[in-house]
């Protein structure tokens, strides 16, 4: 525990102009300890495992944000994160193939939080850039998208579009762009909803499996399109180039997750001059048998590509990674396209249930190196 608090805490606490001991006087310092406790005792989590609590504190914005966020990824690590029912079918199959009884699944989740903590935190131990951070609201022709940016304090730095998964803006993706942006790069991550709800349209503890929150959420959803998305992507990447934190003469990346997959694709090749990369994990929906099937706009893309595919989605649909690898090639574009072993849907979201703390890692550091080399 000692060198978790030394190398974790304490920068973050002259970084953020805080003091050591505003930490232990804080009244939530309590709240952190029961939870430390519980999921050593209860949970059976290894001390070794539970230092990296600690590190994760490196994304928090306030000493009080701490136990919030704790508790945030271990309630929901009982969450599953799923595009369709299908998918859900999937993760019970999946999980009594490895051999996972019930409690083991939510014992592994809540480490997979942990251990996703300290592996997005690695980039920020020693090289993360401070960063500034701000809810924002942008017009767009259907109204105003409440969106959050996140970029380093200083300089113009590339730009970088994210789409959120089929629960949208909400914590978890929070902490995934300041991820980013301590990697030094300007990040928007947005509200898909935001026509219908603001964000987040989920509260800590409610789970796509649960048939309310499925009918709550699947509307807002299917209420998107392919010109939704391009008239969304066009304001956004619109709003990103009158910041000063934007360096317009690099150029736009794209992230997408489940729902997000697609997204990436019609961004692209809606502003081709103006997207020089994109990633997509666990993409749903990327590869139909229709005309407007989103991997027919390969074509008319230009840069480089990360498509990150989970093994469970790869099983449904084996052919789909060939397909996505012929329009690749054909376009003449650079693309990275795997299947990654033991990842279930979701994998790469911080509060899934689905989680894969390692693959998630390198999920992550094959984006960060797809941005480095094609958003020079």
């Amino acid at each position: 525990m000692g060198l978790g608090v030394a190398g974790g805490v304490i920068p973050v606490v002259q970084r953020r102009g805080l003091h050591l001991w505003d930490i232990f006087l804080a009244p939530q310092t309590l709240q952190v300890a029961l939870f430390l406790l519980r999921v050593v005792v209860v949970d059976g989590i290894g001390l070794g495992r539970v230092r990296y609590l600690v590190l994760f504190g490196h994304g928090f914005r306030s000493v009080r944000e701490a136990p919030v966020c704790w508790r945030l990824f271990h309630r929901q690590a009982r969450m599953t994160r799923m595009c369709d029912e299908l998918t859900e079918a999937d993760s019970h199959d999946w999980s009594a193939r490895a051999g996972m009884t019930r409690r083991g699944f939510a014992v592994a989740s809540v480490a997979a939080g942990i251990a996703a903590g300290v592996t997005l935190a690695l980039p920020g131990s020693a090289h993360a850039l401070a960063v500034a951070e701000q809810d924002v609201l942008i017009t767009t022709p259907d109204g105003e998208a409440d969106c959050y940016f996140v970029h380093p304090e200083k300089g113009a730095h590339a730009a970088v579009l994210v789409w959120p998964d089929i629960l949208g803006l909400r914590p978890a993706f929070r902490v995934m762009g300041r991820r980013l942006a301590e990697a030094g790069y300007a990040v928007l991550v947005i509200n898909p909803y935001y026509r219908m709800a603001p964000s987040p349209v989920v509260s800590v503890g409610e789970s796509f499996r649960d048939p309310a929150t499925r009918e709550r959420i699947m509307p807002f959803a299917r209420a998107l399109t392919a010109q939704t998305n391009v008239t969304d992507a066009k304001a956004f990447v619109s709003w990103l180039d009158a910041q000063d934190a934007v360096d317009t003469s690099r150029p736009v990346g794209t992230t997408g997750y489940c729902m997000g997959g697609p997204m990436v694709l019609r961004t692209a090749a809606a502003l081709p001059d103006r997207v020089g990369a994109g990633a997509t994990f666990h993409g749903s929906r990327m590869v139909t048998d229709g005309a407007d099937s989103p991997h027919t706009l390969i074509s008319e893309m230009h840069g480089s590509y990360l498509i990150a595919i989970a093994e469970n989605d790869h099983e449904r649909q084996p052919e789909a990674r060939g397909v996505m690898e012929s329009a690749f090639g054909g376009a003449g574009l650079a693309a990275e396209i795997e299947v990654y072993e033991d990842a279930m849907h979701g994998w790469c979201a911080l509060d899934s249930r689905a989680h894969h703390p390692e693959q998630a890692a390198r999920a992550h550091w094959r984006l960060l190196e797809t941005l480095r080399t094609a958003l020079a």
